[in-house]
């Protein structure tokens, strides 16, 4: 079993910047990634990172402006997110999953509660 924690949301003003945190219980050797999922729409892919770190995909919504990175001493993903926009305002979710794929698609198997982002134009 692994527990998947989130934190860093928050509050900003467009253009501003957050970092978010997964932190996951368990094993780390996994693919790490984003979701998001804005009211009254479906979840949507955002970024991802495999186990070693040197395989990213990301969104073309956030392509430029969001950046994913993985400490796997502390079993953590992060995403550096700048040039915030007011439709980035969604709850941001990690997931993790044995696959590239599999992430990309949603299908991972441990997701986080997520964590509010709202950005003010």
């Amino acid at each position: 079993q692994v527990q998947l924690v989130e934190s860093g949301g928050g509050l900003v003003q467009a253009g501003g910047s957050l970092r978010l945190s997964c932190a996951a219980s368990g094993r780390s050797l996994y693919v790490m990634g984003w979701f998001r999922q804005a009211p009254g729409q479906e979840r949507e892919f955002v970024g991802a990172i495999s186990s070693g770190g040197y395989g990213i995909n990301y969104a073309d919504s956030v392509k430029g402006r969001f950046t994913i990175s993985r400490d796997n001493g502390k079993n953590t993903v992060y995403l550096q997110m700048n040039t915030l926009k007011p439709e980035d305002t969604a709850v941001y979710y990690c997931t993790v999953g044995n696959t590239m794929n599999a992430v990309v698609r949603g299908t991972g198997d441990y997701w986080g509660q997520g964590t509010q982002v709202t950005v003010s134009s």
